[in-house]
């Protein structure tokens, strides 16, 4: 199992960004959410939104075009493209408070298999960073966590309970990680839809705590 490859975490990236309907509304967390833009198929237009007040940017702006006052929430610097908006940043929180986000995609430090999430707070840190993800969790009309399956020492970040303060419960839709794509089932759990080339559902079994029900149609992740 040790010599078995995992997805890098552009491939995550890659394999999250089919998951976005052309004219979608998109708040992308920090992290690898935060590639995904450079990723989405083809012909779709994605409206990407972010807490620090801009609607409608495009990827990543290239070296050399920088600019410091257009950046995303992870600090990154943004390509300017036409009719893209700025705006209070009170006004970007009022947008994912009042349900006008379709999807955010997430980072996250746990995930339970009931979605909850957890991704604000590291113990071992013994600090937090709240930023706009309790807002976006509870207000977008759909989650995606995107994710490494496990955390730095090998431990599963999927598990039946989370033990990290929760940034919102039962939120999360559907579960992107170098292993697998989980969707999680309201008052089912967790379905194992997708593996990473080369895995079993047993050997993402053993990594994952909380239990995975196999997809009828189980595919390799295709990017």
């Amino acid at each position: 199992m040790g010599t078995k490859q995992r997805l890098d975490r552009d491939g995550i990236a890659m394999r999250v960004a089919k998951e976005l309907p052309d004219g979608a509304v998109v708040n992308l967390g920090i992290g690898i959410p935060t590639l995904v833009s450079q990723y989405v198929p083809e012909g779709r237009e994605i409206l990407y939104q972010s807490e620090s007040g801009v609607l409608g940017y495009g990827p990543l702006a290239d070296p050399g075009e920088e600019d410091i006052d257009l950046i995303n929430a992870g600090g990154q610097f943004l390509k300017r493209v036409p009719g893209m908006a700025f705006f209070h940043s009170a006004d970007a929180f009022a947008m994912m408070r009042g349900g006008h986000i379709d999807i955010t995609v997430l980072g996250a430090l746990q995930v339970s298999q009931r979605g909850d999430l957890a991704n604000w707070f590291y113990p071992a840190r013994g600090i937090g960073n709240v930023g706009g993800a309790m807002d976006l969790a509870v207000g977008a009309k759909k989650v995606i966590v995107a994710m490494e399956h496990t955390d730095k020492q090998g431990r599963p970040k999927i598990l039946r309970e989370c033990t990290y303060p929760i940034t919102a419960k039962e939120c999360v839709s559907l579960i992107v990680t170098d292993l697998a794509v989980i969707e999680v089932i309201r008052g089912t759990g967790l379905l194992l839809k997708e593996i990473a080339p080369g895995w079993t559902p047993q050997e993402v079994q053993a990594l994952t705590d909380a239990p995975l029900h196999l997809a009828p149609d189980l595919k390799e992740i295709e990017l």
